[in-house]
């Protein structure tokens, strides 16, 4: 049962409307079947000419608006259309009574026994669903609030389902991203654009949040991404930026200007305070816009080590002018950096050093010297190169990077899925709630992967998957290993960009992060969370489109699709199974004979 709240001014126009034929003709026998008094006493009644008298039901309505005057809301009318499933049974007027009854008192507007309540009516003209119309004041001049009342009234919803054995819908718990508006999708149907600006802002912004490392590459990826890009200042500490916006080229208003979307009006967990979350430490705390969150280097080759460090130092150099700025900047991105001096000039720096930070009780890191990773990028080279810019352009980081080493980031960033997938798998035994920034991470792989391979199935599957990632309202969680290992394969993915990728690399990578999602769908159905599991399922499902075709291995594939899958093959392993597997064809056949024994305790209910 689905509840959406509208706001408007006039009751007596709505009125009309719920007692008219509607706009195809769909209104049938519209009547009253409940309200703040009996509802034969409330239903209008019919003139001699046969039509509908409102006058006196607008007099109840309105009357306690008066007594508020100035007070009232800007959009005193509340109108709450309640629909049931297509599907369902069809429900008499006293149920649909009972179920406006409950969704009035849980938004607190009509409580039970509260003789000062608002004014309300629900009008049904249809056998699946019903308007509730109530005017925002109450009879002794109290004025009621409605903050969270959509919440209040999914709350209600589902109460209803369990109650009367209605289709399940999901809860109002602050995962599912915001959708665009009517006016968004048409407007994006004139222009001839493939999505509204809103989900193409929320695409992007994705992308760029679990590509960067930090709050100035966050933005920088946005800016280089051609989205326009706006801050929010604090009014109380001056220079503090505590929020940001976006806006689609393009995409302006009738005064011609940018249409905006704050951070939060794309998805709960895209407000800046969140994404500083993201680039926190490893113990969690968050120290505003210098969070820094490095790549986990346990995840990389060699090779890819190497490459990484030369991109980031490369990054560093192009945007620095001073040796100081330049050191400043590889310590922002979340390096160790080790300054090399003159023997003879103890305050000169001759040289430097990087390398991967570690954790404690790991070894000593990798020290790598400037001109051991690139000739152009000793310091000697940089200071030339910033003293005399005429020198000549450096490599950018596009084709810096070598057809093995952009082969290694690919292989890395499958191996570090697999990583996160194993974690996952334990938490499945163990604890499934400790996976929770695991599921969060995910959604960065698969847009970072829907990014660099420019694969519109992937890129759908993302877009699936969006709910699934997301903790219910907008909890945060600890970072974690599994979760590291996944924000390594966001930024590994993010460092490459679009390349011509080979058949194997695509492969591995969609074929770790298959698994992945089959046992994020498996971890959330035993954390209860149906509307998550479904999401992480339907993406799985969309993933395997996104294999290049391989005629040869057609057979193989084939059989592969008929086995169960790993996270189930787990829980079937496990000697004594905590969570019971559905039953299907091919992993439990149905007992034949009256002696087949029963297991009733592993039965689902």
């Amino acid at each position: 049962m689905i509840g959406k709240v509208l706001r408007g001014v006039r009751v007596q126009g709505l009125l009309r409307y719920l007692y008219g034929p509607g706009t195809n003709g769909e209104h049938h026998n519209p009547h009253i079947v409940a309200g703040f008094e009996e509802a034969a006493d409330l239903e209008p009644g019919v003139g001699p000419d046969g039509r509908r008298d409102f006058r006196h039901l607008e007099g109840l309505l309105t009357q306690p608006l008066a007594l508020l005057g100035e007070r009232n809301h800007r959009k005193p009318v509340w109108h709450c259309a309640v629909r049931a499933a297509p599907e369902g049974p069809v429900l008499t007027d006293g149920q649909w009574a009972q179920i406006a009854a409950k969704i009035m008192s849980r938004t607190g507007l009509a409580s039970t026994g509260d003789v000062d309540s608002v004014r309300w009516i629900a009008v049904r003209h249809a056998d699946d669903h019903v308007h509730i119309v109530a005017t925002l004041a109450r009879p002794d001049g109290g004025r009621p609030e409605v903050w969270n009342d959509g919440y209040r009234v999914r709350d209600a919803c589902r109460a209803v389902e369990e109650r009367f054995g209605l289709r399940s819908t999901a809860p109002a718990d602050r995962t599912a991203a915001r959708r665009p508006k009517r006016a968004e999708i048409e407007k994006a149907v004139r222009r001839g654009q493939p999505v509204p600006s809103r989900t193409l802002l929320r695409r992007k912004v994705q992308v760029a949040a679990g590509g960067a490392c930090s709050e100035s590459e966050f933005f920088e990826r946005l800016q280089a991404d051609g989205v326009l890009v706006k801050g929010r200042f604090s009014q109380r500490t001056a220079g503090e930026l505590t929020g940001y916006a976006v806006a689609a080229p393009g995409d302006v208003n009738a005064d011609g200007q940018p249409v905006w979307y704050g951070g939060g009006k794309l998805a709960s967990d895209l407000t800046l305070p969140k994404l500083r979350h993201r680039w926190a430490g490893a113990d969690g705390s968050v120290r505003g816009s210098s969070a820094v969150r490095p790549l986990d280097g346990r995840h990389l080759s060699g090779r890819t080590k190497r490459a990484v460090l030369r991109t980031t130092v490369r990054r560093a150099a192009d945007e620095a002018r001073t040796t100081a700025e330049f050191l400043d900047r590889l310590q922002n991105s979340g390096l160790l950096v080790k300054a090399r001096y003159s023997q003879y000039l103890p305050a000169q720096i001759t040289g430097y050093a990087v390398a991967f930070p570690t954790d404690h009780g790991d070894e000593e890191p990798t020290w790598h010297a400037g001109s051991r990773l690139a000739d152009d990028l000793s310091l000697t080279r940089l200071q030339q190169r910033w003293t005399s810019p005429a020198t000549g352009p450096a490599p950018t980081i596009d084709n810096d990077l070598t057809v093995e080493e952009r082969q290694a980031f690919y292989d890395d960033a499958a191996r570090a899925a697999a990583h996160a997938t194993a974690h996952l798998r334990r938490d499945l035994a163990t604890n499934p709630h400790a996976g929770q920034d695991a599921c969060w991470a995910a959604s960065d792989a698969l847009h970072a992967a829907a990014e660099a391979t420019d694969n519109h199935h992937l890129r759908r599957a993302a877009d699936t998957y969006d709910r699934a990632a997301r903790a219910p309202y907008g909890r945060l969680p600890r970072p974690t290993p599994a979760g590291d290992a996944l924000r390594t394969t966001a930024r590994l993915l993010a460092l490459i960009g679009a390349m011509d990728r080979t058949a194997e690399s695509a492969m591995l990578l969609i074929s770790n992060l298959i698994n992945l999602l089959d046992t994020i769908a498996e971890l959330r159905r035993l954390q209860h969370r149906q509307a998550q599991a479904d999401a992480a399922r339907k993406a799985t499902a969309q993933v395997p489109a996104a294999k290049p075709a391989d005629p040869d291995n057609a057979p193989r594939q084939s059989a592969q699709a008929a086995m169960p899958s790993q996270a189930r093959l787990a829980m079937a392993a496990f000697p004594n199974p905590w969570a019971p597997l559905p039953p299907t064809a091919s992993s439990r056949p149905a007992p034949t004979g009256p002696t087949a024994p029963t297991h009733p305790s592993r039965q689902r209910r």
